[in-house]
């Protein structure tokens, strides 16, 4: 059996296991498995009555994109991946990763309930900002080649639409995106604000943590497996990919940030953007595009996707589940 092709019956055989690390991927995500209300976010209430103006445009406009968003790689998910996977662990973690996105959709809604936002609003946002609507044009774009009837996954350029796919959503919309919201996010619990809001984006960042590990062994596995794959050019198309999507997002964080906040600016961000998006790049075997340094260190662990981010510290916000106890929690180590 090789990752991706065309469906056979022997496709849905488990064992013998062919691909163990997502296979375990797969458990380690049950295992991280976790519901928005458990975070009581009414408690950061006092925080946001306080806020500036900009402070509360910059939780705005990441709910905005975040929203919609998640529904997004989800919808590239089942149609412009599952489909062409032959391999039973990677469905069973798909699986699990379309619930999460899921989950993640609701607990925007939860935040975008519970704090006193025009809600209809934000849901327009990323319909009429054009930085926003230039990122999910960009993911679109490469979706709607792998639902082009003329596609076929078993040439060189059907594998090579594949993960030109792979690389769009996984590594430029989840691991530098969505990164790039989590600092912002993160940010306000930096100055002890909207701590319980800190937490859930903690449990969606380690979620996303495990999707781009999956992603990127997807994407290493397919290239070990398709020698006609390995190519300068092929190489040189990926970076540019990459490098497009670190535009996207530039522009995307001036709309974020017009004038900046405490501590906090657009120049600020997309330095981390492109400290990210090299760390991306030497993952996938590539160089570095930009070499700067890290301008938030604070979140320099959860920039490592072989490292799961687990720093909660809130009551009640730090567990996984006991997969052998029937559902029970069980507090972090």
């Amino acid at each position: 059996m090789t990752l991706i092709g065309k469906p056979s019956p022997e496709d849905v055989n488990l064992h013998p296991l062919r691909y163990q690390w997502a296979y375990d991927l797969y458990n380690q995500a049950v295992r991280n498995t976790w519901f928005p209300h458990e975070i009581a976010l009414k408690e950061d209430l006092a925080d946001f009555e306080k806020m500036t103006e900009d402070e509360r445009h910059a939780v705005k406009f990441v709910m905005a994109f975040f929203n919609p968003g998640e529904l997004i790689v989800n919808r590239v998910l089942a149609l412009g991946v599952y489909p062409y996977l032959k391999s039973p662990e990677c469905h069973l973690y798909l699986a699990k990763q379309m619930w999460e996105e899921a989950n993640h959709c609701v607990a925007f809604e939860y935040v975008l309930e519970t704090f006193p936002f025009d809600r209809e609003t934000i849901y327009n946002v990323h319909l009429e900002v054009e930085s926003m609507k230039a990122k999910e044009a960009f993911v679109m774009k490469f979706l709607t080649r792998m639902t082009d009837d003329r596609l076929d996954i078993e040439t060189t350029e059907g594998k090579k639409d594949f993960i030109r796919n792979l690389v769009a959503y996984n590594i430029v919309m989840e691991g530098i995106w969505f990164y790039s919201g989590f600092l912002v996010a993160l940010s306000f619990r930096q100055r002890n604000q909207l701590r319980n809001f800190g937490s859930m984006i903690n449990w969606v960042l380690r979620d996303e943590s495990l999707h781009l590990k999956f992603g990127i062994n997807l994407i290493h596995n397919v290239l070990e497996e398709n020698a006609d794959l390995l190519t300068e050019e092929f190489a040189a198309e990926i970076r540019a990919i990459i490098i497009e999507g670190v535009a996207l997002e530039n522009a995307y964080n001036k709309d974020l940030f017009p004038t900046g906040i405490l501590g906090l600016n657009a120049d600020y961000v997309n330095q981390y953007v492109q400290y990210v998006a090299d760390r991306r790049l030497e993952e996938l075997g590539l160089e570095k595009q930009y070499g700067v340094t890290n301008p938030a260190k604070w979140m320099a662990g959860a920039t490592d996707v072989y490292e799961l981010v687990n720093f909660f510290e809130s009551q009640n916000t730090s567990y996984e589940v006991d997969s052998s106890a029937s559902g029970s929690h069980k507090k972090a180590e």
